[in-house]
């Protein structure tokens, strides 16, 4: 077996590993980026945050043979079965006709996993993996990312590495779902920087962030990002100034001309109109993108009215920063 699994207890914090009863629990979180989207793939310094939400990942022995693998919504229910062959990882012809493509990346991931670690699923025989989402998958804060994390540690492989060759990006993600603390990173010759930062700005309570009703493919968005030629490094000057400035400030109306100014400069780049002005231009406070451009969450500043608002136009997920921010 890759861990001996023993009826004991111990707990790593920095891998976020629990052993327990015969099992191994990993987990990670899940992740927002405040600022940087798309600027943070050539190298702009980006804030991003991790989540209260993530992805658990358990391993167990399993009475049946291979590796067994079914994943979990954030309700319980089960959205995901698929059973391999190990050590050849190959699928079994059980597995649902709609569900072929998850399969496929699941078997993807677990490929290159075994190519950055050869020992890897090596020696096995009969594995029960169970996967735990505490969010709707849906709300894009990390499905993708948080599983590769799990499965990194699991396969005991680089995380940004696995992540490189399977999904791509700034992996940025990564680096939330590893760290309980807010985080600037930056990409310096395509390795990623981390730093741990104190972001608790006084005006968090006018924070709120607001799921659009949609998930927005963020591959499709960096492919589409990454054919704009333009001479991008102004643009990872003033982002990455502008994300020092937040960092920085405990004004909520300099934080709101930062969010303005950063949605602006975006918005020119990528040609794609501010959500705001798309959708809530009658909106009292400064509204952002998060991420990939219309769709998933954004960020809001406001106060007590600002829940309601969004409920009338029809945005029922709407969490407060302390509801949402690890």
């Amino acid at each position: 077996m890759d861990y001996p699994f023993c009826f004991c207890l111990f707990i790593t914090e920095k891998n976020n590993i629990i052993q327990n009863n015969n099992k191994l629990n990993f987990y990670s979180n899940g992740k927002l980026l405040i600022t940087g989207e798309y600027a943070v793939l050539d190298g702009a310094k980006a804030l991003a945050l991790p989540t209260k939400f993530g992805q658990n990942l358990i391993i167990s022995n399993s009475i049946k043979n291979n590796l067994y693998w079914e994943s979990l919504d954030y309700n319980g229910a089960v959205w995901f079965t698929c059973k391999l062959t190990l050590p050849s990882l190959q699928m079994d012809d059980s597995v649902k006709k709609k569900q072929i493509d998850i399969a496929k990346t699941l078997q993807f991931i677990l490929k290159e996993a075994q190519k950055l670690n050869p020992n890897f699923l090596v020696n096995n025989n009969s594995i029960h993996i169970k996967t735990n989402l505490t969010f709707d998958r849906n709300w894009g804060l990390g499905t993708s990312s948080t599983l590769i994390n799990n499965i990194a540690n699991w396969a005991k492989v680089d995380a940004f590495k696995l992540q490189l060759n399977t999904f791509g990006g700034s992996a940025y993600d990564i680096a939330c779902a590893q760290n309980d603390n807010s985080i600037i990173y930056q990409l310096k010759n395509n390795k990623p920087i981390v730093e741990v930062v104190n972001f608790n700005p006084n005006f968090k309570n006018q924070l709120y962030f607001v799921y659009l009703n949609k998930k927005k493919n963020s591959r499709i968005a960096i492919d589409n990002y990454q054919k704009i030629k333009n001479n991008k490094t102004e643009l990872i000057k003033i982002i990455s100034t502008i994300t020092n400035e937040i960092l920085k400030t405990n004004s909520l109306v300099e934080f709101e001309k930062l969010l303005q100014e950063h949605e602006n400069i975006i918005s020119n780049i990528i040609k794609i109109e501010p959500i705001k002005q798309q959708l809530f231009k009658d909106y009292f406070g400064v509204i952002k993108s998060l991420g990939a451009w219309e769709g998933d969450f954004i960020l809001a500043t406001g106060n007590t009215d600002t829940p309601k608002y969004f409920r009338d136009k029809g945005y029922e997920t709407i969490l407060s920063y302390d509801d949402m921010i690890l």
